[in-house]
Parts: C-alpha cells; sequence; structure tokens
C-alpha cells in the first residue's frame, strides 16, 4: 500500500495544479468584466470633472517674530554691601563635602518689609592647620529698603563657628510674627528662634531638630502639613559619608589625579519629617508617616536627596513632598488624609527621565508656567544630562500623570552640557510667564583636563518662556539680552530671589561654592505693569505657606503662585508673590486659597503696587 501510495501522489497533485490555474483566471476575468461595468458610464451621466481651483486652503498662522527682550541684570554684590565669601575646606584631599555647599535665603528678620539676606557658610576641616584670624560662620545682611545692604552678623546669634553648613529653611514656626532659622549642615543641624532686635537664640537642643551628628543634611523646608496651623520641617539627608571612608575609596579623574567620589558609591540617607507639637517643641514623625522607605531588596534608604519642594499635586487642599535625588529615582510623596505619605514618583511620571534611567538632580521648582491649571516641574540634572520640565497631563486627577517635555519646550537641548544646582521659575520681565532661572558650576576643577567640553565656572542661564505659541516654550537668552553680568561663570549652587529694593520686579541671589556670591539686580525697562502680594494667616500658619493666589488679567488670562519659600537647591525665596501684567493696566480679580479651605476675594484699585492681605479671622 505503501508503494501504491506514493505512485499515485504527483498525478494528484498535477490535477490539483491544473485546476488551481483555471480558478484563478475564472475569478480574473470575473473581477476584469465587473470594474469595466462600474467605470463605463450611463448614457445620460457626465463625466464627473474635479476641481481643486476654489478649494479653500487652510490659512498659513502667522506668528511675531521671536524677539527676546533686553532684560539686563547689573552685579550689585559690591556696591550692595554683600561681602561673604564662602568656605568649603577644600585643601586637595577632595572630600565630598567641599562639592555642595552654597545655599542661602531671601528673608526679613526684622520685620520692616524689604527682604534681608543670610548667606550660609561651610566651615574648615576640624583636621585643617591653616586657621584664619576669624572662624568661618554664616553671614546676615539687613536691607535699607533700597537694596544696599549692612552686615549685621556680630551679635546676631547667627554666628556660630563650627557648623559645616549647607542649606537653609525660613519660616515662623511658632506664629510669633518673627522668620526663624533652621541651618542644614554636615554634623548637626541648628535651629534658631527669633527673638526680635534682631538677636536669635540657639533652641536647637531644646526643639528636639538637631538630626543625627553623623548625617548629611542639605535642602529643608518647613511647611503644614497636618493641617493644624503651625509649620512642620521636612529635612532631606544626603548620603552616609565620613571622611574616613571617603579617603579609602582612590577616586581618580586620569589614574592619578585625585578625584571627588561618586554618589553611586556611597548609600543614600532617609529624610526626617518633625511635627511641630506646638510649644516650642517637636517629634520625629518619619517612621509613621511612611516617609523613610527603604529598598526592599537590598533595605538601603532610597533617598540621596537634594532638592526639595512643597506642592499640592493633587489639589486636595494638602501639600505633598517632591525630593530632587542624585542618580537614585526622584520621589513625590502624596500627602494622606490619614496623615500618612504614599510614594508615587514612579507611577506620576517623574521618578525618571524618558527612557527610564535616573539622572544627578539637585535643585527644583515648580509653577504654573502656561497661565492655565496645568504645573510644570522643572529639575537641575549633572553634566550631560538635560534639566527636566515634568508636565502634568492630566490636570485635577487624584494621581496626575506627568511626562518630561524638557525637549519639546527647548530647554533640554540649551542645558544638557550644563551641570544645575539652583533652578527657579521667576516671570523676569513682568510679561506674566514664568520664565526659568539655572545656576550652574561643575564639582571638580580639573573636569577640562578629561572632558574638554566641560569647565568647573559656567555661566548661569535664564531659559525665557515665549509662550506655547511657538516650536520652543523657553529660550536661552544670549547677552544681548540679559548682559554680560548675569552670564558670568561662577562655581554656581543655590539660587533665590526677591524685590530687593521695591521696583517691582525680581531680582536674582547666586551663590557659589568656595567664592563669593552674586547679587544681580534686574535693570528692565519693559514698562510692563506688575502686583506684588504679602499674605498673613491668622488660623492658618502666620506666613501663609501653601496659600494658593489666583490673579486673573482682563483679558481673562489666569495666573496662579503659591507662597512656598522652599525651592532651588538649599535655598529660600522671599514671601511676597509677584505677578506680571504684561500692558493690563487693572486686574478683573485676585483671589486667595488659604491652607484650610477658606477662599477670600480682595478687591484691587490699582496695580504697580505691593498689597498686604490677611486671613479673616474665624
Amino acid at each position: 500500500m505503501a508503494a501504491e501510495s506514493d505512485n499515485l501522489e504527483p498525478e494528484n497533485d498535477e490535477v490539483v495544479q491544473k485546476a488551481l490555474k483555471y480558478s484563478i483566471a475564472v475569478i480574473g476575468l470575473v473581477v476584469t468584466v465587473v470594474l469595466i461595468l462600474l467605470r463605463w458610464p450611463a448614457d445620460d451621466a457626465q463625466p464627473v470633472v474635479h476641481s481643486y481651483a476654489d478649494t479653500a486652503l487652510p490659512e498659513r498662522r502667522e506668528l511675531p517674530p521671536l524677539e527676546v527682550p533686553r532684560i539686563p541684570f547689573s552685579d550689585q554684590t559690591e556696591d550692595s554691601g554683600i561681602d561673604f565669601a564662602h568656605t568649603n575646606g577644600a585643601e586637595g584631599e577632595k572630600l565630598l563635602p567641599e562639592t555642595m555647599g552654597g545655599g542661602g535665603a531671601f528673608l526679613d528678620f526684622d520685620g520692616d518689609g524689604d527682604p534681608d539676606v543670610l548667606c550660609i557658610n561651610s566651615d574648615l576641616w576640624p583636621w585643617t592647620k591653616r586657621r584664619p584670624a576669624t572662624a568661618p560662620t554664616s553671614q546676615l545682611y539687613e536691607n535699607d529698603g533700597t537694596g544696599h545692604f549692612r552686615n549685621v552678623t556680630a551679635d546676631s546669634g547667627l554666628d556660630v563657628p563650627g557648623i559645616y553648613g549647607n542649606g537653609v529653611a525660613c519660616g515662623d514656626f511658632d506664629n510669633d510674627g518673627r522668620v526663624d532659622v533652621y541651618i542644614t549642615a554636615v554634623g548637626t543641624n541648628f535651629l534658631f528662634h527669633n527673638q526680635g532686635n534682631g538677636r536669635f537664640q540657639n533652641i536647637t537642643d531644646r526643639a528636639g531638630v538637631a538630626g543625627d551628628d553623623q548625617a548629611w543634611s542639605t535642602s529643608a523646608g518647613w511647611f503644614d502639613y497636618d493641617m493644624d496651623g503651625d509649620l512642620d520641617l521636612f529635612v532631606c539627608n544626603y548620603l552616609e559619608w565620613t571622611a574616613e571612608t571617603d579617603r579609602s575609596m582612590k577616586f581618580s579623574l586620569t589614574g592619578s589625579l585625585r578625584a571627588y567620589g561618586r554618589p553611586t558609591d556611597f548609600s543614600g540617607a532617609f529624610p526626617v519629617l518633625y511635627r511641630n507639637d506646638g510649644n516650642g517643641q517637636f517629634t520625629d514623625v518619619s517612621d509613621e508617616t511612611g516617609i523613610r522607605l527603604s529598598d526592599p531588596g537590598t533595605g538601603e534608604p532610597l533617598a540621596k536627596a537634594l532638592g526639595l519642594i512643597f506642592c499640592d499635586i493633587d489639589s486636595d487642599g494638602r501639600l505633598d513632598v517632591i525630593i530632587a535625588n542624585d542618580t537614585v529615582p526622584n520621589l513625590l510623596l502624596l500627602n494622606q488624609p490619614d496623615g500618612t505619605f504614599a510614594e508615587v514618583a514612579a507611577t506620576c511620571g517623574i521618578a525618571f527621565d524618558n527612557d527610564g534611567s535616573t539622572r544627578g538632580a539637585m535643585g527644583i521648582d515648580a509653577a504654573w508656567f502656561r497661565n492655565s491649571d496645568v504645573l510644570g516641574i522643572t529639575i537641575g540634572n549633572y553634566a550631560n544630562e538635560m534639566t527636566a520640565l515634568y508636565v502634568c497631563q492630566t490636570p485635577g486627577s487624584p494621581l496626575p500623570i506627568f511626562r518630561d517635555e524638557a525637549v519639546s519646550n527647548g530647554i533640554g537641548p540649551v542645558t544638557r552640557m550644563e551641570l544645575t544646582f539652583g533652578m527657579l521659575f521667576t516671570d523676569v520681565d513682568l510679561d506674566g510667564r514664568q520664565d526659568i532661572v539655572a545656576c550652574n558650576g561643575h564639582l571638580e576643577e580639573d573636569i577640562q583636563v578629561v572632558q574638554s567640553s566641560q569647565h568647573y565656572e559656567q555661566p548661569p542661564q535664564l531659559l525665557w518662556n515665549c509662550g506655547p505659541d511657538y516650536a520652543s516654550e523657553f529660550v536661552a537668552a544670549g547677552e544681548e539680552s540679559v548682559g554680560p553680568a548675569f552670564l558670568k561663570p561662577m562655581v554656581g549652587r543655590g539660587a533665590t530671589r526677591a524685590d530687593i529694593d521695591g521696583d517691582g520686579d525680581q531680582d536674582l541671589l547666586l551663590f557659589s561654592s568656595g567664592g563669593r556670591p552674586r547679587l544681580l539686580h534686574n535693570d528692565q525697562q519693559t514698562g510692563h505693569h506688575w502686583l506684588r502680594v504679602r499674605l498673613r494667616g491668622n488660623s492658618c500658619n502666620r506666613d501663609a505657606i501653601g496659600a494658593r493666589v489666583t490673579v486673573i488679567r482682563e483679558d481673562g488670562s489666569l495666573l496662579q503662585q503659591v507662597v512656598m519659600p522652599t525651592c532651588s537647591y538649599q535655598s529660600q525665596v522671599e514671601l511676597p508673590l509677584t505677578f506680571g501684567l504684561h500692558d493690563h493696566t487693572t486686574i478683573r480679580s485676585l483671589s486667595v486659597a488659604w491652607p484650610g479651605g477658606d477662599l477670600q476675594t480682595v478687591p484691587v484699585d490699582h496695580v504697580d503696587q505691593l498689597i498686604d492681605v490677611e486671613q479673616p479671622a474665624h
């Protein structure tokens, strides 16, 4: 049977092939006839003639030529009386904390209504043989109201030697009307209570906020996480670090040239949340609130925290916490109704870059930069890593989703080379759109030996917001716009802003590691109008931190800002808010959403003024 079957198979195949060929031919003939009949016009049918002569083509949208306005800044550091110079203790050993200092604040410590300046100093190492006649300390400068400052550090109580300081948080934690100061450091942190008359008292031990004497604290900030009317304290810690461990690691740039260590070679550290108990004392509630986050596989802390902001991401009335981490995922701690925090950075899209990688994140800020409900979060990153601009894709959602739009917004390509620390949203030309200021500087003095494109000193950047109508929303302002003083290279670290002389626009103070800060006076002459708003809370915290102010201009455009001094990198900005009004001489409305839910409408009879708004008493 097998042989017979084998003989029959070829004959059957031939039959099948012939039948298939005839079938295809018949099908093809039928299809052809049908197509001819369909295309053959009826006797009375007229051929259809398609004419495009009268078709209306879409009009090409003509945009006005893009011209970055002149927003010159002049260096007023020396003329203003600020003679501070930062000490980082560097003597050639290349110990990592030497690279990270340089923060400060604008604060009204004397309550006279104008912004004063506090510059945070680091220190010489305890084992150094080089001892100056006067030990390095942080420096406090009093503003006379015109942008001229007097050094009032002596006998202020802030002139404490031996603090290897990094950052500062300013806030009235006891609601007595005087701003208090918390200084973060390598080692013990310090809380200074404002006594009035230019005096501060060190109450660290009694308050219980010194932290671990082996910790390395960076950015810190005051916010009312539990909505009880007083300010609580959040402290970021960077790495588990000791000088001995650092020395034992043979970091090198060229195989022989000693280099600063990489954060990837050190373990991270847990942040700390101190609850204000209302009696001048604080309780560490880090464990019970869920902010001590560990890697489930290794048990190591998830954070290597450098930058910090508070922002109500989901619009539920509670301030959430966003942490910029160095070489590990950023963190978004969503404030829950039960007093705990849920970490959702990866779910919300701000933990990584668009490729799912971590970056060396430093400074951070947030703003409604499109004059809508769309929130943007910008984070400065390491050299050869673009600055991030995470933009909310789902405003109003209980779990908003962000996407990094830095490339499409024009920020990415112009920031990739710089190593960016200080980050600020601020409307420098008062046109109503939030611009971005970046303070840049490398860690390695010798970086150009191995990377010719890199420099230790780097120019700051102003990314001017030209609006969403253009291909790129942000444009890097050149020297013809900002002037040479702004673009002078420096070893930049923290950055802060305030109106130092009452002329309505925002001036800048850029801090440096191992050098002098730079006070840049805003000399813009655009003629744009403005409105400044200063709040005072009653049932909420007195600083009104967390209050949202909404201004609706004559054309219906929406401007929103939150009272939030904590931003940038290890620095604090002034409390009053500045709204640029462009050419609008009046506004439709101004409203304040106070922490706790109160909503207040405030009449404004004219612009180009600073108005004080007090929360209605209950």
